[in-house]
């Protein structure tokens, strides 16, 4: 579950590129318009900043750290991501471009992502509406990382998620730290730079050099089948307030069954911060009937949920309360 924790750094400092979008329609509201412009900040220090520094992500007992570079032009946004703690892991991603390396395995994964799903996934939809389950409360300022930091909270309207509380750099908007909150402001998971240079030492020309460096590496490009859970079969009666579909894949089917992979459904929602992820696959007695499998996770702000459902397997993942994912297990039934 660590490596989930260094993609906050790679989603908080990208994926607000659907933000933009809504600037295009006036705010409903004074609320709407306060979200909105925070946001829009937010969007710009993303595409707009170069930066580089070193990035501590904390979830209960569970401590990872990552070095991070970020460069952009008119074209492209690029990264390198170098995980400093567990499995040595280097993550370089052009626009929707993702190059994942694993010295010690000598493995390189190459693969097509629309946005980072997992949490916090800022306004990757044009109607997202946030300021209709988020209240934005201002918190101030503070020193963070020799840097002056503003400091806000986003405060859900309903039990059904998280609260943040965000520090961005006051001069550029770039996000130095995250934490996630519980409805009794209790701390679940915080992601913060330990240091931050408002600069990159690496250019884009030559991160673009590391990301097609993979000689000696075996290459392998996962092949993932856009879908929806209709036409694979699967209607959701209801899903939480807010939550709306952002992708739905499956593996896709290859020629050598031997090499086949595992036939498993993943949909994905998000109310615009956070996010879930259901995965359907055919149930196992022999590998889902242990009571291990049954037993539900908790880390941090990551919640996972297990349950049969016939001839079939569900789990629901994400960084939302129990409630919000059993609301999408208790709900979802296969088509007759």
């Amino acid at each position: 579950m660590i490596k989930r924790f260094v993609r906050i750094c790679l989603t908080l400092l990208w994926g607000l590129a659907g933000s933009m979008a809504l600037a295009q329609s006036p705010p409903a509201n004074k609320a709407d318009a306060q979200v909105s412009q925070w946001l829009m900040r937010l969007h710009a220090a993303a595409n707009k900043m170069a930066y580089s520094g070193t990035f501590v992500v904390n979830a209960g007992d569970n401590m990872s750290s990552s070095r991070i570079w970020h460069v952009c032009d008119e074209q492209a946004q690029m990264e390198r991501v170098e995980a400093l703690t567990g499995e040595s892991r280097i993550t370089l991603r052009r626009n929707n471009e993702v190059l994942t390396l694993l010295p010690e395995r000598q493995l390189a994964i190459a693969e097509t992502r629309e946005s980072l799903t997992l949490f916090p996934n800022w306004l990757h939809q044009a109607d997202s509406s946030i300021a209709q389950f988020y209240r934005l409360l201002p918190q101030g300022q503070q020193r963070l990382a020799g840097l002056m930091a503003d400091v806000v909270q986003l405060a859900p309207v309903d039990a059904l998620r998280f609260g943040y509380r965000v520090w961005t750099e006051q001069k550029t908007g770039v996000v130095m730290k995250l934490q996630t909150l519980d409805s009794a402001q209790n701390l679940l998971e915080q992601a913060a730079f330990s240091e931050l240079q408002l600069a990159s030492s690496l250019s884009m020309g030559q991160l673009l050099a590391m990301m097609q460096a993979t000689q000696g590496y075996r290459v392998v490009r996962p092949q993932m089948l856009q879908t929806s859970a209709e036409q694979e079969g699967w209607v959701f009666k209801q899903v939480a307030p807010g939550f709306k579909p952002m992708n739905c894949h499956k593996p896709a089917v290859t020629s050598s069954p031997s090499s086949r992979p595992k036939d498993t459904l993943q949909c994905v929602f998000s109310d615009g911060l956070a996010s879930v992820s259901l995965f359907i696959e055919t149930y196992d007695a022999a590998q889902h009937a242990k009571p291990l499998a049954h037993a539900d996770f908790t880390m941090g702000a990551t919640h996972m949920l297990n349950q049969r459902l016939g001839a079939w397997w569900l789990t629901a993942v994400g960084e939302v309360p129990r409630q919000t994912l059993a609301v999408f297990v208790s709900h979802l039934e296969r088509k007759k």
